[in-house]
């Protein structure tokens, strides 16, 4: 080989370098860029080909040393990586396809929402706080007279304010074990129901409605029971005589001994259902040195248990069928509060600020409560119902379900009972508040609620 050796710019490429031998004989040959003997062109190169293969498992790696574990695993051997791909050793391959291959961090598939709704629990849910209703077209008549129904009325405010705080303390005992929640039960319900048997029969007077009284006092705190050990199913099979009693009635005029029978045969079953349900639970092991919580946290609860009976009771005054829209709606509003919070959670994960998350909470918010309100209005309607105060009566409850969801109980139970008190003194001073009277105090209580859960529920830590 003869001829100087020099450097000088290609005139092919800008500002770019290139290595010339010069002969007299042979034209100027051009080195290999990457300095590897043997190397093929560019357009074939091995190493660019399996860059493209691993692409996606190199890119989220963040140092050389993963893809040479990457390519330890797939098996490549030191003579194959010299002969094949034309590197010395593991090691500089894998720098190699760590320069070649840009970064990229996929995002993490999320994970399940823990507030998935069950459907068919919360559908079945509705119906079963519905079904009862069909027990007062089948029981003879109670006798003339306000008293009975007065006391029958009483009997249920009673029994739904202490279902609601006996509820919660359960739920409170079952996060220690289902022992310490049967305990809370097997003394909590039988009290509950002598409660509203007394409370019933002393308004009522002796008499059937007295008698009436008390086996729907039995009654709810059975179905109590059952619903919070989540019992569905076997509650539902308990109201099937009543169910057919009542399904019969177009055709079939049942005599006083089916009518007693029926509601009779749904309470035992009811009953016996929950016995043993309770049963159940005390045959796990109890949890020693765990310390009760005070009653005093379930008031609130219980309270509002009571005003929301005061409440729907008000509104529901000379259209029975109207209450029954907003029953068969407790089933639709738990599965929007199970909603709400997966959202949220949602919410929490696609924010980076406190005031961002504040405006997505206030929008599901929004949503969930307009998603609950909305289908109480052809309800209404096909009742007979003014659906005004029936909507203003639903935001309220259900905003008020939702803040007890999270913990919050005291501010519903103030609220509630403030519009209960007010509904109640304008009844006994001028009569049955009209639909705009009841109208603006449900209104009024809903705003209230929606500010609590905007201020309370629109903070991240609220649903960490």
């Amino acid at each position: 080989m003869s001829g100087p050796i020099s450097l000088e710019p290609d005139g092919g490429q800008d500002d770019t370098l290139s290595l010339r031998l010069a002969q007299d004989t042979t034209p100027a040959l051009r080195l290999p860029r990457t300095g590897h003997v043997g190397r093929r062109s560019r357009t074939d190169d091995p190493v660019d080909r399996l860059a493209a293969e691993l692409a996606d498992r190199i890119g989220p790696a963040v140092h050389a040393y993963e893809v040479a574990a990457l390519l330890e695993s797939e098996g490549l051997t030191g003579e194959r990586i010299q002969h094949q791909y034309g590197h010395p050793d593991l090691f500089s391959l894998a720098e190699d396809l760590f320069r070649k291959v840009p970064r990229s961090f996929p995002e993490p598939p999320l994970p399940p929402d823990p507030w998935a709704p069950d459907h068919v629990r919360c559908a079945l849910r509705g119906a079963l706080f519905a079904l009862p209703a069909l027990a007062y077209l089948l029981v003879p008549p109670l006798g003339h007279g306000g008293h009975a129904a007065q006391g029958l009325i009483a009997a249920a405010l009673v029994s739904w304010a202490w279902g609601q705080a006996l509820g919660h303390r359960t739920h409170l005992r079952l996060a220690v074990g289902p022992h310490e929640a049967g305990r809370v039960l097997l003394s909590g319900a039988p009290a509950g129901a002598l409660l509203a048997s007394a409370v019933g029969a002393a308004i009522a007077g002796p008499g059937p409605a007295a008698l009436f009284a008390a086996a729907q006092s039995c009654y709810l705190a059975a179905a109590g029971v059952l619903l919070v050990l989540g019992r569905e199913r076997v509650l539902l099979a308990a109201l099937a005589p009543v169910a057919a009693g009542a399904a019969a009635l177009p055709w079939w005029e049942p005599g006083p001994l089916p009518r007693t029978v029926l509601p009779l045969l749904t309470l035992a079953l009811a009953t016996g259902a929950a016995a043993r349900a309770v049963r159940g639970t005390l045959k796990a092991p109890p949890v020693p040195g765990v310390r009760r919580p005070s009653p005093a946290a379930s008031l609130p609860y219980g309270l509002f248990g009571l005003a929301a009976g005061v409440l729907v009771l008000s509104v529901g005054r000379g259209h029975p069928l109207a209450v029954v829209v907003l029953t068969v709606s407790m089933g639709p509003a738990e599965w929007l509060l199970y909603r709400y919070r997966g959202l949220s959670v949602a919410a929490l994960r696609a924010t980076v600020t406190p005031r961002g998350f504040r405006l997505r909470s206030a929008a599901v918010l929004a949503v969930c409560l307009t998603a609950y309100v909305l289908p109480l209005i052809p309800g209404a309607l096909l009742t007979g119902a003014d659906p005004v105060p029936l909507v203003a009566l639903g935001a309220t409850l259900w905003t008020a379900l939702l803040l007890q969801a999270f913990g919050i109980g005291r501010p519903p139970a103030a609220i509630c009972c403030a519009v209960a008190a007010g509904l109640t003194a304008a009844d006994l001073l001028h009569g049955p508040p009209g639909p705009l009277t009841l109208s603006l105090s449900c209104g009024a209580a809903a705003l209230l609620l929606v500010g609590c859960a905007l201020r309370l529920l629109g903070r991240p830590t609220a649903h960490a």
